[in-house]
């Protein structure tokens, strides 16, 4: 059981790390939100011989750009939060998936994902987790009485 819970501990740092690395990385099509703004507010030709890029496919990168930002920005908050999660040994479900996701992010998301999803079947871990589960409403209101 104390093994179980190093373990989880260690998955929660790795997940802080590879949260953060998702976060940083998630900064590269900032690129496409520049060319996307150049070509929005400085529409023209970019030489004599041509007619310009319209001002709508500037728009449309910027768009793109910044939704895969936000995209990278809420896929990063998620692994951090799977890590916090690991670490309090609640929320099993999110924490499974999350670890699947990540088996997508080759190598670094791939090998932690694998290693989460190892940890994450083992009975005695299952049991921590259900442990800590938060209870679920029973449909009683505050002060002992039921609806009706």
């Amino acid at each position: 059981m104390n093994e179980d819970l190093q373990y989880l501990k260690l998955l929660s740092i790795f997940h802080y790390i590879f949260g953060g690395m998702a976060a940083l990385f998630a900064f590269i099509p900032i690129i496409y939100v520049v060319i996307g703004m150049l070509a929005f507010y400085i529409p023209g030709p970019l030489d004599f011989e041509s007619e310009g890029v319209p001002a709508f496919i500037g728009l449309l990168l910027i768009i793109f750009g910044t939704g895969l930002i936000v995209l990278g920005w809420a896929f990063s908050a998620c692994i951090i939060i799977a890590g916090r999660y690991l670490a309090r040994q609640v929320h099993y479900m999110f924490c499974m998936v999350m670890a699947a996701i990540e088996c997508i992010f080759m190598p670094f998301g791939t090998v932690l994902g694998i290693f989460t999803i190892v940890v994450l079947v083992r009975p005695s871990v299952k049991e921590m987790f259900e442990r800590n589960a938060v209870p679920t409403s029973t449909g009683a209101l505050p002060g002992g009485s039921a609806r009706a």
